[in-house]
């Protein structure tokens, strides 16, 4: 049986999922994900105490993370690096739109809420549009590990991305997009930080530090969301600051 423990940064008391990353020690992580080495923490548990599953919903794995999870009974696999390396050490630092987006694509844009809109129904304009205009099924929802706001699954494996930056990757869909979450960096929206289909026909991110969202993508699938009054779409160039008229960085 998983030991209890209060967590050391949002005081929360339960049973912690127990995880591992290559650049850091076994570490824990509380229900909303907040995490914490275990070195200097055994007495109160440790790995031995914990058997090979996880309370994220996860289902059994070998080793000491799932690879697969459980949610609205269906299983979900769990993305790695192999699933990213198109991105990952293939943007650029800056304020440009390829600090988010490889330069492999026809157009690149912006869009955030606009100015009396619900951020639930900017959401699922964006999603709808991706959607109708994009026959892969299957996307990847990535969602970007600050400690303090919903991945989803915490506990499972996450892949690093930009500069080091933990997201927690699953193969899932639209309507998981839009469903899933409960809050992230730019508001009270349940989008992922960053996610793409699975033929990788266009890419969609949100960085740590932005208050909008960078897209990759065909010139006709951003014309589309240029049209959609509730997306606000904004064509940029790969070497242009990508930051909106109006807006700021965090």
């Amino acid at each position: 049986m998983r030991p209890a423990a209060t967590c050391p940064h949002c005081g929360r008391r339960g049973s912690p999922s127990w995880y591992e990353d290559s650049a850091e020690p076994t570490a824990w992580a509380c229900q909303v994900g907040h995490r914490w080495a275990s070195a200097g923490w055994t007495a109160y548990a440790s790995p031995a105490a914990v058997p090979g599953r996880q309370d994220t919903g996860g289902e059994a794995s070998t080793g000491t993370r799932p690879t697969r999870v459980s949610r609205d009974g269906r299983s979900w696999r769990i993305g790695t690096a192999d699933d990213v390396a198109w991105i990952a050490g293939h943007t650029t630092r800056g304020p440009s739109v390829t600090a988010a987006i490889p330069p492999v694509f026809e157009a690149y844009a912006t869009f955030h809420p606009p100015d009396g809109v619900p951020v639930a129904a900017h959401e699922r304009a964006v999603v709808d549009e991706l959607a109708a205009r994009t026959p892969e099924r299957r996307w990847w929802l990535g969602y970007l590990d600050t400690g303090v706001h919903d991945i989803v699954f915490p506990g499972a494996a996450t892949v690093s991305l930009y500069w080091g930056w933990s997201y927690l990757l699953v193969e899932a869909g639209p309507e998981q997009a839009l469903t899933w979450r409960a809050g992230h960096l730019r508001g009270d929206g349940a989008l992922p930080d960053l996610f793409f289909p699975a033929d990788r026909s266009w890419l969609v991110s949100a960085l740590w530090d932005d208050t909008w969202t960078d897209i990759g993508a065909s010139a006709d699938m951003l014309a589309g969301l240029r049209r959609h009054p509730l997306v606000n779409a904004r064509l940029v160039s790969p070497d242009e600051d990508a930051c909106p008229p109006g807006l700021t960085r965090d």
